[in-house]
């Protein structure tokens, strides 16, 4: 399944995100521990998750999975902090729907 997240505030710019990058985001956590207590998600934010994933790639040697992440959503022209915080909410939403599936 494809989903669409908003990458700015004027609803001008998208990023598609599929079922495989969300998976990718849970199987390495790339979202935990990624705000400061304060939950705001900003540009730096960002960097911090592309810092992140950079290093990730360089241990890994370039997984397929993660660097389809890279280069469709995280390093995307159009992924600003906005963007991320849709990204986190989507995963979020997502996360919960695999939870409840799982139970069932």
């Amino acid at each position: 399944m494809t989903y669409k997240i908003q990458a700015n505030q004027s609803g001008t710019r998208s990023i598609e995100v599929s079922d495989s990058h969300l998976q990718t985001i849970d199987q390495y956590q790339l979202l935990r521990n990624l705000t400061d207590s304060n939950g705001i998600i900003d540009e730096v934010v960002l960097d911090k998750l592309k810092l992140t994933v950079r290093s990730l790639l360089e241990s890994e040697q370039g997984e397929k999975a993660l660097l389809d992440l890279c280069l469709d959503v995280i390093y995307n022209n159009n992924m600003k902090a906005f963007g991320l915080h849709q990204l986190v909410l989507l995963y979020l939403e997502w996360k919960s729907k695999q939870q409840v599936e799982e139970e069932a």
